[in-house]
């Protein structure tokens, strides 16, 4: 019985960590409309529904740039570069080494490398 549950907790870890990664920034799972942090913004026909954002290479669930309530809690903890309008550890434009710890978690997840950032 324990082998048993020693074996299905990692398996449930995955499963849960897979299955609730997706459509963070939508207010739902079937409305692709864009929102975003800056009302200046131009993020129309993005695609929020998948795991990964393209446009800014980072997880849709991470992404401040599309989603106005995680810019918010990155403001929050004092994680914002002023002068680019986005997470101080997502501003690629001041240090483009911090997208390599994005990068590695979609190596992770997908095994390959992530899409070329689409727009910067």
């Amino acid at each position: 019985m324990l082998r048993r549950l020693m074996m299905l907790t990692p398996m449930l870890a995955i499963a849960f960590v897979v299955g609730c990664g997706g459509g963070a920034a939508t207010d739902s799972g079937t409305d692709a409309t864009p929102v975003s942090a800056d009302a200046g913004d131009d993020h129309a026909g993005h695609d929020h529904d998948g795991w990964w954002c393209k446009e800014h290479g980072v997880p849709e669930a991470d992404c401040a740039l599309c989603d106005p309530d995680v810019a918010a809690a990155y403001k929050k903890k004092g994680d914002w570069c002023e002068e680019h309008n986005r997470p101080e550890s997502q501003c690629f434009i001041c240090n483009p080494k911090r997208q390599e710890k994005f990068i590695a978690l979609y190596e992770a997840k997908f095994g390959e490398k992530p899409p070329a950032i689409e727009q910067e």
